[in-house]
C-alpha cells in the first residue's frame, strides 16, 4: 500500500502520524508539539515556503508524476512571457510575484468580497470547534476570510432557550457571530449552516432577527467525511438525556434500562448524537427540486441576502442535482466537499471507503458546470474542498474549475494555527490558559528554538501589529496570530504560482494552467498530459 512520505528534509518538517495526501497527518491532534509543514508555517510564515539552511545546502524536489489520478500528480504550468490581468508595472517589465492580486468575490446580487481565496470548513457542534473558537473566528475576520459556523450548534447548547420551534437565546451562536463581528472590516463573511435539526429549531429566524444581513446561511446536503448527519461524542449520560430531549437521535439510548444501569455502575459509557439525513421522504429529483426551491424562497422571505449550500462526495446524480438546483435558486455559492475530509467526528470506515474522492468530484463538476455554461445557463460560483492545506494545491483546485472556483475549503489546515497559537498562549500567559484552551506546560523545543515571546516566534505578529495598531495586538488571540502567519504563507505561495502563470487576478487563472502528470490522471479529470500540452504551438514555432 502506498504511503505518502513523513518527511521533508528540505523543508525540515515531519508528520507525528500518518500524513494523507495534503500533507496534515490523518489523525490531526490539538496538542501536537510539531511538525508538520502546516503546523511550522503556522510560526514561520513564508520562511517555509523555501529550503531551510541557506547557505549551506542545495536541494532537489521528489517526483510525483507515477501517484495515479490525485492532486498530487497535477502539474502547474508556467510561461516565459506574456501577462494576464497584469498590474500597471508590466509595461515597464519590472512586475514582481507580490503584484499578484488575490482578492475574490462570489455571489449573484450581492456579491461578497474575500482578502484570499480561502474559505473555511464547517465548525459546528464538535467540541473542539467552540474552545477554539476565539482563534478560528478572530483569525478568519482578521484575515478577510469567510467562516462558517456548521451544524448544530444551538441544539447542544445547553443554555439555549428553544420553545415550540423557537429560539429565545441561543448564546453560543451569539459568541460565534460577535467574535467573529468584532475584527470583520468588510472582506469575507460568516456563514450559519442549516441542517434538518436547526430547520426545526428555527436558526434561520433567530440568526435574521438578531444580526440581520450581516450573516449569510448555508444549506447542508452533505459533507465528504461521511454520508449520514453530524455526529459528535457524548460521555455525561444527563448530557445525553438532554440532547434527546432536544430531538436528537441517541445511540445508545441513554434513558434506555441498559445506559441507566450501567451509569450506577460508574461504568463510563459514550453516547454518539447524530443528526437526521435529509429528503428521505422524497423518492425523485423533481420532489427534491420543489421542496428545495421552497426551502430557499422561504430563507429569501426572511431576509437573507446571501444563501449558499453545501454538498458531499455524492455521486454523479446528486453533483448534477445540486449544481442545477444552485444555479435555478440563484445561490451565492456551492461548496462541493470531495471524500476524505473532516474536522470532527466521524465513522472511520466511511471516511476511508465512501464516496467519490476530490478530485475526480472537482473534475466533474467542471464538466457539469461547462455543460450549463453551454446553455446559456450561468452556473452558481462554487467552492472545492477535500485536502487543500499548501499554496501548491489551492492553485490546483482554483485551476481545476476554473473559471467557476472562487474558493478552496480549509478545514483542518485552518484549525492547526488555532490550537498551537492556543498552546503557546497557555504558557506565555497563564492567566489565560484555561481560556486559550492551551495544552501545554511549557514550550516544546520546536517552538523554543525560535524564542519565548509572540515577536519572535511568530513571523506575522509585526505585520498584523501593522495592521491593528499597538494596544489591540495585545488582546488578539495568539491562535488568530498563527492563522494571520499561515495565510500570508499561503497567499505568498499562490501568488508565486500565478506569477509564474502570468495571472495576476484569481478571475484569470485558467484550466490549462494545470497538466496531468500521468495519463491515467489525464483521463480521469480530462487534462492534457504535461507533455502535450501546448505541443501544437511548439511544433508550430519548430515548423515556422
Amino acid at each position: 500500500m502506498f504511503q505518502w512520505s513523513k518527511t521533508n528534509d528540505a523543508l525540515g518538517t515531519v508528520n507525528r502520524g500518518n500524513p494523507a495526501e495534503s500533507g496534515l497527518c490523518t489523525l490531526c491532534k490539538a496538542d501536537c508539539a510539531g511538525k508538520c509543514e502546516t503546523w511550522l508555517s503556522s510560526l514561520r510564515g513564508r520562511d517555509v515556503l523555501y529550503p531551510r539552511d541557506f547557505g549551506s545546502i542545495t536541494s532537489g524536489s521528489e517526483n510525483t508524476l507515477s501517484m495515479g489520478a490525485c492532486y498530487s500528480a497535477v502539474r502547474i504550468q508556467g510561461y516565459h512571457y506574456g501577462a494576464h490581468g497584469e498590474s500597471t508595472k508590466s509595461s515597464k517589465g519590472d512586475v514582481l510575484f507580490t503584484d499578484v492580486n488575490l482578492e475574490t468575490s462570489f455571489g449573484k446580487k450581492h456579491k461578497i468580497v474575500c482578502r484570499y481565496p480561502f474559505i473555511t470548513g464547517a465548525l459546528g457542534s464538535t467540541a473542539i470547534a467552540a474552545k477554539y473558537w476565539e482563534s478560528f473566528a478572530s483569525g478568519s475576520a482578521l484575515c478577510g476570510i469567510p467562516i462558517v459556523i456548521g451544524e448544530n450548534v444551538v441544539g447542544i447548547d445547553r443554555k439555549a432557550e428553544i420553545a415550540n420551534g423557537k429560539i429565545k437565546n441561543a448564546p453560543e451562536m451569539n459568541r460565534r457571530i460577535e467574535t467573529y463581528l468584532r475584527y470583520y472590516e468588510g472582506q469575507g463573511a460568516i456563514l450559519v449552516q442549516l441542517n434538518v435539526e436547526d430547520a426545526r429549531n428555527g436558526v434561520a429566524e433567530y440568526v435574521i432577527d438578531k444580526f440581520g444581513d450581516k450573516v449569510a446561511i448555508e444549506l447542508k446536503w452533505g459533507q465528504g467525511a461521511k454520508n449520514i448527519g453530524g455526529e459528535i461524542t457524548v460521555r455525561d449520560i444527563e448530557y445525553a438525556a438532554f440532547l434527546k430531549n432536544r430531538g436528537y437521535l441517541l445511540d445508545p439510548d441513554p434513558t434506555g434500562a441498559a445506559a441507566q444501569e450501567a451509569a450506577k455502575s460508574g461504568k463510563e459509557q459514550h453516547f454518539a448524537r447524530h443528526s437526521r439525513l435529509g429528503y428521505t421522504n422524497l423518492d425523485s429529483y423533481e420532489e427534491v427540486r420543489k421542496d428545495f426551491l421552497a426551502h430557499v424562497k422561504k430563507l429569501r422571505k426572511l431576509g437573507y441576502k446571501n444563501i449558499t449550500l453545501k454538498t458531499g462526495a455524492y455521486g454523479m446524480e446528486g453533483l448534477a442535482a445540486a449544481m442545477r438546483l444552485a444555479t435555478e435558486a440563484d445561490l451565492d455559492l456551492l461548496s462541493i466537499d470531495g471524500a476524505g475530509g473532516g474536522t470532527g467526528m466521524s465513522p472511520w470506515g466511511m471516511m476511508e471507503d465512501w464516496g467519490v474522492p476530490s478530485l475526480q468530484l472537482h473534475a466533474k463538476a467542471y464538466e457539469y458546470a461547462a455543460i450549463l455554461a453551454t446553455r446559456g445557463i450561468k452556473p452558481t460560483d462554487m467552492s472545492f474542498g477535500g485536502g487543500f492545506a499548501k499554496s501548491s494545491t489551492i492553485f490546483k483546485g482554483l485551476a481545476m474549475g476554473a473559471p467557476f472556483t472562487k474558493l478552496v475549503i480549509m478545514g483542518r489546515a485552518m484549525m492547526i494555527p488555532g490550537f498551537l497559537g492556543s498552546n503557546i498562549e497557555g504558557v506565555l500567559k497563564p492567566a489565560n490558559k484555561a481560556k486559550a484552551c492551551g495544552n501545554w506546560t511549557e514550550l516544546p523545543k520546536s517552538v523554543s528554538q525560535y524564542g519565548e515571546t509572540p515577536e519572535s516566534i511568530f513571523t506575522g505578529y509585526y505585520s498584523l501589529k501593522e495592521k491593528v495598531g499597538n494596544k489591540a495586538i495585545h488582546d488578539i488571540p495568539y491562535g488568530a496570530i498563527a492563522m494571520w502567519t499561515l495565510t500570508d504563507k499561503l497567499a505568498a505561495g499562490l501568488q508565486q504560482f500565478m506569477a509564474g502563470c502570468r495571472r495576476f487576478n484569481i478571475s484569470e487563472i485558467r484550466r490549462d494552467d494545470i497538466a496531468a502528470g500521468n495519463y491515467e490522471l489525464a483521463k480521469e479529470a480530462g487534462l492534457q498530459h504535461i507533455c502535450e500540452a501546448r505541443d501544437d504551438i511548439a511544433k508550430a514555432i519548430l515548423n515556422a
